[in-house]
């Protein structure tokens, strides 16, 4: 990546506790800040996520192939 941090677009979601950062030039969005739990998920014990999530595409030399896929139907997801 060679888009400095500084000259991403960052986008906010509803609750503006998520931010995901989209490289303004070809779209990639390489960061992102995960959204602060909900009430509910707080009040089951979930905590903050305390760091950055990273798009794995980004970086050289990651075999995808080889990184574990775990599905999640987010229709069952309460």
């Amino acid at each position: 990546m060679l888009t400095p941090l500084e000259d991403l677009t960052v986008y906010e979601w509803h609750s503006r506790t998520a931010r995901d950062y989209f490289c303004p030039r070809c779209g990639i969005m390489p960061f992102r800040i995960p959204s602060a739990p909900t009430a509910q998920e707080t009040a089951q014990g979930k905590l903050p996520f305390a760091g950055w999530a990273i798009n794995a595409r980004c970086l050289e030399g990651v075999d995808l192939a080889s990184i574990p896929v775990r599905l999640v139907n987010g229709a069952d997801l309460s």
